[in-house]
């Protein structure tokens, strides 16, 4: 888009019929800092909807005026409901738990796998399910409705999710002798095919199939055969060691350049 919104296009988004979901997107939030293409917008309004908008615009005004004004948001506040919601403090209580455990699992089953290493990769997909579930979000339909619903707010909710886990992964790693760059890479891989698959059937079910999936097979694995934590602790050293970093720091670069191509199917502003 160039400094304004071009003309056809804002014609189209005033009568209801933009190109696409992408368009409608783009142009709210330019519309958002430019009052030139807001005064613009105004303009192609029919006369009864101005009328209607006006009469609106004063009596907003007059209830600011007289009413009694909201007390300010505290910083902090302000930024946690910018970035992310309230109902992602469950999710973290649940997360910090099953971390938790693994490490007591780890610490007092030294001779077993890790259990820390093997929850660590999926660690995240709970908390990209629930910030992006109209089903975990009381307020998911005013979220969902507002201009900055889709690409950007679910780029910014997994960064979120990411910055809560990993200091949370990484003491965990450490408590029990396990090098941070083991379960780094994994879980970046699985967090960027998280949103991959999500393109397509929706993030709260392409985290159930990729964190479900990797857990039934490591389930799977340690329950079969004879000497069950010696092939558990095989298949864990096989891929979550340093001579495989290579190999999922490339898959974490190509599943996230794929992610881009297909940004375009995640600024859809509603949720499944």
């Amino acid at each position: 888009m160039t400094a304004h919104v071009p003309p056809q296009a804002l014609a189209a988004y005033a009568a209801g019929s933009p190109d696409d979901d992408a368009a409608a997107w783009t142009i709210e939030v330019h519309l958002e800092g430019c009052a030139e293409c807001r005064d613009r917008l105004g303009e192609l309004a029919a006369p009864p909807l101005r009328a209607l908008l006006g009469d609106a615009r004063e009596t907003i005004l007059e209830q600011a005026r007289t009413g009694p004004r909201p007390a300010p948001r505290r910083p902090l506040r302000r930024w946690w409901l910018r970035w992310t919601d309230w109902s992602l403090l469950a999710w973290a209580a649940m997360t910090c738990t099953a971390i938790l455990a693994a490490v007591l699992l780890d610490r007092n089953y030294p001779d077993q796998p890790s259990t820390v290493l093997l929850l660590a990769p999926v660690a995240p997909l709970a908390g990209l399910a629930v910030a992006w579930s109209r089903r975990a979000n009381p307020n998911w339909e005013v979220v969902a409705g507002t201009a900055r619903a889709g690409l950007e707010l679910l780029l910014r909710r997994t960064l979120a999710v990411l910055l809560l886990v990993a200091p949370v992964l990484a003491v965990a790693g450490l408590a029990v002798g396990r090098n941070p760059a083991l379960w780094l890479l994994p879980c970046l891989a699985f967090t960027a095919a998280t949103l991959l698959l999500g393109s397509r059937v929706g993030v709260p079910l392409a985290a159930a199939v990729l964190g479900g999936g990797w857990l039934s097979a490591v389930a799977v694995v340690s329950l079969t055969g004879d000497a069950e934590p010696a092939r558990a602790a095989a298949v864990t050293e096989a891929l979550l060691r340093p001579a495989t970093m290579p190999a999922w720091a490339a898959a974490a670069a190509v599943l996230t350049a794929l992610t881009v191509l297909r940004a375009d199917h995640l600024r859809r502003p509603g949720w499944r």
